[in-house]
């Protein structure tokens, strides 16, 4: 542990002195590329590339004639290292690390472009579903925390190993991806992993280790064709990663269709936008997910997985310190409503939670300090379930940086 502590620090070191002052340029809409893009494009001006994001937040529960204890948390610290071989092939890895003791790798792929509308790409990727799963840095987006639909639906931060291509036809302004990939898993021996209030959340393999028991595939088009607006359409499909089948001999029938039970068929299909008018931005995105098969799953495991998934959210924001002074910082007063049900449909009534179909509604503020550099945030959530009209609340404050 020693020896990698030391190796660690020299390398950082080392990189450290290639590291880039901040470069974060924005697409054809105005709103700003994330690392990843900014480093296949060269934006660093660099051969070796550092980058992070990162957000500490402190959420305070209020109300309900109770006491709450508030919670504080260096949420997420995040480092982006990106090598540029040639003009042709480049690198690109991020490290995250969560709650200071979690340390994940969210991204690791090597990207080779043949020309703009073709790029090559394969290794952990992230699956392009909705915004906020590509465009997770703590400055993109308004509010302390990311919306919960992409938390329970989606759900970020997905990654997935595979392969496949990109690329961008400026003639029709359009970018698409398409990549093959392993699923999420529903059964790694140990037992099930996906639940009617988490969905597939449990059930993201991260790259650790990950199995394959059928391939699937994950789509996105992006439009970017009018001035300030960014609208996407993206499709995953495939089934669910089991352990169950390896080792199963073709002829017996009827531990096949144990193994069966253990899958499940995922098909998630989401559209979502951006928009941004001079000092006026909006975004939203919705999310529908059908899962096939869980019945039979739900009676082997004695687990309660909707059927389908659905939600949506929609937020407006306006950027009001024009008003009281001639600067560069954004001070953006916004407001985001949001639905979502893990559990939209399902194969039997009897499994039927209310609580897991959630509204969130969040008001607050962005102060950028530094445009797409450093923020402060500060919002107030409720958060409303259809189960006896179940209500929470919630102040957020916290801090986020990107360069």
């Amino acid at each position: 542990m020693k020896r990698f502590k030391v190796a660690a620090i020299s390398m950082l070191t080392l990189l450290g002195l290639s590291a880039n002052s901040q470069v974060i340029t924005e697409d054809t809409t105005g709103a700003a590329m994330n690392t990843a893009q900014n480093i296949i494009a060269g934006n660093y001006g660099k051969q070796v590339v550092i980058s992070g994001y990162g957000q500490i937040d402190y959420n305070q529960g209020l109300g309900n004639a109770r006491y709450h204890t508030g919670n504080l948390d260096i949420h997420r610290l995040i480092m982006f290292f990106g090598y540029r071989f040639n003009n042709k092939t480049q690198f690109v890895t991020e490290i995250e690390w969560e709650h200071v003791k979690e340390v994940y790798i969210e991204q690791a792929f090597i990207n080779h472009n043949i020309n703009n509308w073709l790029n090559l790409r394969g290794g952990l990727l992230l699956i392009p579903m909705g915004i906020v799963n590509e465009y997770h840095e703590s400055t993109t987006f308004n509010g302390v925390e990311r919306p919960n639909l992409d938390k329970y639906i989606v759900p970020s931060t997905w990654r997935e190993l595979g392969f496949g291509a990109t690329g961008q036809i400026n003639s029709l302004s359009l970018r698409y991806q398409l990549y093959v990939v392993n699923g999420p898993k529903s059964f790694d021996g140990n037992g099930p992993t996906l639940s009617g209030k988490y969905g597939i959340r449990k059930g993201r393999q991260k790259g650790a280790e990950s199995f394959v028991s059928s391939p699937s595939l994950s789509t996105k088009i992006d439009f970017f064709g009018v001035k300030g607006l960014k609208m996407g359409a993206a499709a995953f499909i495939g089934n669910t990663q089991t352990t169950a089948y390896d080792g199963l001999q073709r002829a017996d029938a009827e531990a096949g269709k144990r193994a069966d039970s253990t899958a499940v068929g995922l098909s998630m299909f989401g559209v979502d936008y951006r928009y941004k008018y001079k000092r006026f931005e909006s975004r939203g995105e919705l999310i529908y997910a059908s899962l096939t098969n869980t019945k039979a799953y739900n009676t082997y495991f004695g687990t309660d997985v909707g059927s389908s998934m659905f939600g949506y959210f929609v937020e407006a924001g306006y950027d009001v310190l024009p008003f009281f002074a001639k600067t560069e910082q954004k001070l953006v007063l916004f407001g985001r409503y949001e639905t979502y049900d893990t559990q939209y449909t399902v194969s039997d009534e009897n499994f039927k939670n209310k609580a897991y179909a959630r509204t969130d509604i969040t008001v607050g503020f962005s102060y950028h300090l530094v445009p797409n550099g450093t923020v402060f945030k500060v919002d107030y959530q409720n958060f409303t379930t259809q189960a006896n009209n179940d209500q929470r609340h919630q102040l957020n404050i916290g801090i986020g940086y990107w360069f």
